[in-house]
C-alpha cells in the first residue's frame, strides 16, 4: 500500500482479506438509515461517515473507529497498525474519502472496497446490477 494512498479492492478482494485476517474490522460508513435498510455486509461494523439529520462529515469518525480498535488490537509493538480496516460504502467514494482522513491521522492498513456494496448506477439507474458487494454475491443481511 502506498502512504500517501488509499489501497482499494475488488469486493472480492475485500471479502478474501476479510476471511484471511480475522481481526480485520469492516466499516460500513453509510448512513445509519442505509446500513439497516439497504442492507450492509455480515460482520461490517456500521460508523457513518455522513449522517442524517444535517448530511455532515461526522467530526467524530476517527475517534469512533479508534474506540473499535481499543484493546491491543490496534497497534504492533513497533506502533504500527497491525489491524486492517476495509472501508464500504454505497459505490466507494465517501468510504475513500473516510480513509484518506484515516491515512492523514495515522493509520496505514486502510483498504476501501471500490465498487461499495451497491456499485454505480446502470443504464436504468438501479444499482446492485453491475458491481458491488451485493452484485458479486458475497454474504450481506438486512433488517
Amino acid at each position: 500500500m502506498s502512504e500517501s494512498s488509499v489501497d482499494e479492492l475488488t469486493p472480492q478482494q475485500a471479502y478474501q482479506l476479510l476471511l484471511d485476517e480475522p481481526k480485520a474490522v469492516l466499516v460500513d460508513v453509510r448512513s445509519h438509515m442505509e446500513f439497516l435498510f439497504i442492507g450492509h455486509p455480515v460482520g461490517a461494523i456500521n460508523i457513518p461517515w455522513i449522517d442524517e439529520p444535517d448530511w455532515e462529515v461526522n467530526p467524530n469518525f476517527v475517534r469512533e473507529l479508534r474506540q473499535l480498535l481499543l484493546g491491543g488490537l490496534a497497534h504492533d509493538d513497533t506502533g504500527g497498525q497491525r489491524v486492517p480496516v476495509v472501508l464500504i460504502c454505497r459505490s466507494g467514494k465517501r468510504s475513500l474519502e473516510a480513509g484518506k482522513l484515516l491515512l492523514q491521522e495515522g493509520f496505514d492498513r486502510v483498504y476501501n472496497v471500490r465498487e461499495g456494496f451497491e456499485g454505480e448506477l446502470d443504464e436504468h439507474h438501479h444499482r446492485s446490477s453491475q458491481g458491488g458487494w451485493r452484485f458479486a454475491g458475497l454474504p450481506w443481511e438486512q433488517c
